[in-house]
């Protein structure tokens, strides 16, 4: 459209205006003609200067089809042009080159991205130390060709005649990179103090070699200070002359120095002092901090608030400190321990101020770490094992101040403020006493040296058999890609929702994601598979919501899973101080605590899982925790292996009651023995007036309980008895009913005395978990299950079927609503065998008559017996009972066919129970009901009763 057109709409589009505006007052129209008037006149030079400057304008219109005609006739008479081609292929060939590597550049760079964070820190490393043996070469040997001239013209032409330096320069921090990766923070400092440290000798170096300028040659400026200490003296010298320039430069220097060492002005004088110690200048002082009041003030002001007033208030009234008393209030903030039969060998009034403060700071930061979930460090792991009066009684009262800031400072941060104040307590205790330390003592014993019958005494096995795992990761570059997914998940659907933190446990990582205002929580559930697709991967579990926090869980696995060992979450248990016998480690959770479970508070667990899923190594946990924890006196164990193979390795240890148990008729028959074991226990704990287990073994130790006069019984504390069923659904096939009755009647009654059961399956239906069973088993650790229906059946919820396997369990302990992700503890089988050996050479197993009767080998039986001695005896005491000895009978009543019925009457009549036939009527009956008794135990191969 040309400018006269687009001028004559405006000019309609006006003329609009004003009649649309003619319609009101005539004043208001006559301005509006008159603008559009203006309007029209001013677009008419416009108009004048369009039709001369296109001339040919007006012609395309009319010829533009036949020249677009006239373009497209000649087009074949132009192809065979080589030039064309030529082109063409060359233009082809480098698109298609820049492509490829631009594609692949883009490839390393996403792969670089995806590096983890440890790789990338050792990439830069050994890029600069590649770099400066590169420069190395270039200043050194002076290295010919082409890199030796860049070498040359960029490093020799910055720092001049100290290019020397700059290999060990770049040598230096490479080093550091690699000895100290997780000092990132660190890094930019370095770099501002290396920096301004070059800048200030190089500038030094220039003014000292006389100040070239440019215009003197390259020569000259790598004689000096290069192109660096020229742009950093030039200007200072320029304005204010070198007799200033040069002690600017030297702070320059000076500050640089501080920077890279990390030393602040006040503390040069200290610094000096170290390192005329450190090199043998200087004497050894007697005292580490000359002003100790000082440093304490400095330590109180880093206390919390209320550690600070408690820590005012001791140091203001130090004659009414009492050490029992701190030392009862330290020890009371750990776990009560089992009462030791073993008396303490050292009163609490012979033992060290110093031993309290160590105590103290022990159980602060113990208390932390479980708290937290989290191990205790090893050093106050090592101070409760470790504390000795010799130590205290050689520490002079002038460093007391300095032991105190040590522990204070070692205590780590998983201890936080509470080990500070603890510690702190310690000191002023160390600070306080004046009284000359009492004769070194031995030690008393651990606790868990208890002495057994007789003079035997049983060491536990050390932790140190088994073996100690890494420290877990918290954050991965596959968790920043996965967060990343979620996001753009939330972005594409339009869900208003943010990922706002996640915790990664060894197995899998829980993402938590805050909706919203007004935004449901099935949206982000109903997005279940979209997320898995977004993070390829099938098992994704959401939990909406998370206990005890307003935000949904989404449960996606590690790509990089860790493994949880045993030995790490038993140091735990013991660094806690929590001595109870049946106490047993789990795993790890989702949130990176370690998970252990008390069986006297369980009381019984139904473990279930599908083959491959961590059942058989929860189960060797159990056990293994068992032995490393607890003395044959305290627990006893039944074990039922009916695959024969997976718990032969504990054969022979002092803790079992009775051999392994392989045959499912023998089991049953030894969880009838538990049943009638459980009533004798309920028998003493009703004539002694006691309500649990404890209580009675307590009575006894102390003495209060005694068997009544006259008796020749003598009243020992019973042993917890934990019942290990490894596979239920084989005893469920050979003898239901037994079985489950047994089951029922133990879980029903046997918490109060002292009787678990830990009942392990890898067919988790309900004929095999019955109603019954599932009623009276509160807790449940389900593994991997193939169906939803077995997760139903373990853990009445789903949940099981979206595991992982390996160890990736849901733990649900009687009294919680939802279960706890968590990753099994492994044990290897070398470990295992290293501790059952350690109880082996303790003591050989004792076990007890009335239950090994079951396997032990009984009195030859008739061959001609055989496999019926069940039904012969059952066949002779219906017809000894009734009187009455007949075939038909015998099938009606027994349920067998003719066959066996006629062979059963014929054994009956070889031992003289019957008389032989005569013809269709019934047998005489030559045994009176009376005699009972005795033809059975002739049948069974018994002695006469």
């Amino acid at each position: 459209m040309s400018v006269a057109a687009r001028t004559g709409n405006l000019t309609t589009m006006a003329s609009r205006t004003s009649g649309k505006g003619s319609q009101g007052t005539a004043g208001t129209a006559k301005p509006r003609a008159g603008r559009t008037t203006g309007v029209a006149k001013k677009a008419a030079p416009v108009k004048k200067t369009a039709a001369k400057k296109s001339p040919p304008v007006k012609k395309v219109p009319v010829k533009k089809a036949p020249a677009k005609k006239a373009a497209a006739r000649p087009a074949p008479k132009a192809a065979p042009s080589p030039t064309a081609g030529v082109y063409r292929l060359v233009r082809a060939l480098w698109l298609g080159t820049a492509h490829g590597v631009g594609a692949m550049f883009r490839g390393i760079g996403r792969g670089a991205q995806g590096l983890d964070p440890a790789h990338r820190k050792d990439g830069v490393a050994l890029l600069l130390l590649a770099l400066a043996l590169v420069v190395a070469a270039g200043t050194w040997a002076q290295l010919h060709g082409p890199v030796g001239d860049l070498v040359e013209m960029l490093v020799t032409g910055a720092f001049g005649r100290l290019d020397l330096l700059v290999p060990i320069l770049l040598g230096a921090v490479a080093v550091r990179l690699i000895l100290h990766p997780e000092k990132p923070e660190a890094n930019g400092r370095i770099v501002i103090g290396l920096s301004a440290l070059v800048v200030g000798v190089l500038g030094q170096v220039h003014i000292a070699c006389g100040s070239p300028a440019r215009d003197d040659g390259i020569e000259v400026l790598r004689a000096a200070g290069g192109l660096i200490g020229w742009a950093a003296s030039a200007p200072l010298v320029f304005t204010m002359g070198s007799v200033l320039a040069v002690p600017l430069l030297l702070l320059l220097t000076v500050f640089g120095l501080l920077v890279v060492t990390a030393t602040p002005v006040n503390a040069i004088p200290q610094r000096l002092r170290q390192l005329g110690i450190m090199l043998g200048i200087l004497p050894m002082p007697p005292e580490e901090f000359e002003d100790d009041e000082r440093y304490d003030e400095q330590w109180r002001q880093a206390l919390p608030a209320g550690a600070r007033r408690s820590a005012g208030r001791r140091g203001e009234a130090p004659a009414a400190y009492d050490a029992d008393l701190a030392e009862e209030e330290a020890l009371t903030r750990r776990r009560p321990r089992r009462p030791s039969a073993t008396p303490s060998a050292q009163p609490a009034s012979a033992r060290s101020m110093d031993a309290v403060d160590v105590a103290a700071a022990a159980a602060a930061a113990l208390d932390g770490a479980v708290l937290n979930g989290l191990p205790p460090s090893a050093l106050v792991a090592d101070l409760t094992q470790g504390v000795s009066t010799e130590r205290s009684a050689a520490v002079p009262p002038a460093r007391a101040g300095t032991g105190r800031a040590e522990r204070a400072k070692a205590s780590g941060p998983g201890s936080g403020s509470a080990s500070a104040s603890a510690s702190g307590s310690g000191g002023e205790v160390a600070d306080l006493t004046k009284a000359p330390p009492a004769e070194p003592q031995p030690l008393p014993p651990r606790a868990e040296q208890l002495r057994l019958a007789g003079d035997i005494t049983y060491s536990l096995p050390s932790l140190d058999l088994l073996e100690r795992g890494g420290p877990g990761k918290t954050r991965s570059a596959a968790n920043d890609a996965v967060v990343a997914s979620l996001t753009n998940v939330f972005t594409e659907f339009k869900v208003d929702a943010a990922v706002t933190g996640f915790t990664r446990g060894p197995t899998v990582t829980r993402y938590e994601v805050e909706l919203g205002p007004a935004v449901k929580v099935e949206r982000i559930t109903a997005l279940a598979k979209n997320i898995a697709y977004a993070v390829a991967s099938p098992d994704v579990r959401i939990i909406s919501p998370i206990p005890g926090k307003s935000a949904v869980g989404i449960e996606i696995p590690n790509s990089d899973r860790e493994m949880v060992k045993l030995g790490d979450v038993l140091r735990l248990a013991d660094a806690a101080e929590d001595d109870h016998p049946m106490l047993v480690a789990l795993g790890k959770n989702v949130e990176g605590g370690y998970e252990m479970a008390n069986l006297a508070k369980m009381p019984h667990v139904l473990v279930a899982g599908a083959t491959g899923s961590g059942k058989s190594s929860c189960i060797n946990c159990l056990i293994t925790s068992v032995m490393v924890r607890a003395t044959p006196e305290d627990v006893r164990m039944v074990l039922v292996d009916p695959k024969r193979v997976e718990l032969t390795a504990y054969e022979g240890i002092p803790h079992l009651i009775t051999p392994i148990i392989t045959n499912p008729k023998r089991a049953a028959e030894a969880l009838q023995w538990v049943v009638r074991e459980m009533d004798l226990r309920y028998d003493d704990l009703a004539a002694y007036g006691y309500r649990h287990i404890d209580d009675f073994n307590q009575a006894v130790r102390s003495g209060k309980a005694k068997p009544p006069e006259g008796s020749e019984r003598e009243l020992s504390p019973y042993p917890y008895l934990l019942v290990i069923v490894d596979e239920l659904a084989d005893l469920m096939m050979v003898a239901p009913r037994d079985v489950e009755d047994s089951i029922v009647r133990i879980t029903q009654l046997a918490r109060a005395a002292g009787i678990h059961l830990v009942l392990a399956t890898q067919r988790p239906s309900v004929d095999v978990v019955t109603g019954l069973i599932k009623a009276n088993v509160p807790s449940r650790l389900a593994f991997a299950t193939s169906s939803l229906a077995d997760s139903r059946v373990i853990l009445d919820q789903p949940g099981a079927e979206k595991l992982i396997g390996k160890g990736d369990g849901l733990f649900l302990p009687m009294g919680a609503n939802k279960p706890t992700r968590m990753q099994g503890a492994f044990v290897t089988e070398d470990e295992v065998a290293a501790i059952v050996q350690h109880c082996k050479d303790q003591m050989a197993p004792v076990f007890r008559d009335d239950v090994v009767v079951g396997t032990a080998k009984k009195k030859d039986i008739d061959e001609d017996i055989g496999d019926d001695l069940d039904l012969l005896c059952q066949a002779a005491e219906l017809v000894v009972s009734t009187q009455f000895g007949s075939t038909s009978m015998l099938q009606r009543k027994l349920r067998v066919g003719f066959a066996k019925a006629g062979r059963l009457m014929d054994l009956m009549e070889s031992r003289n129970i019957v008389g032989p036939s005569e013809g269709s009527k019934a047998r005489d009956v030559l045994v009176k009901p009376d005699e009972l008794d005795g033809v059975l135990a002739v049948i069974r191969g018994d002695a006469h009763p």
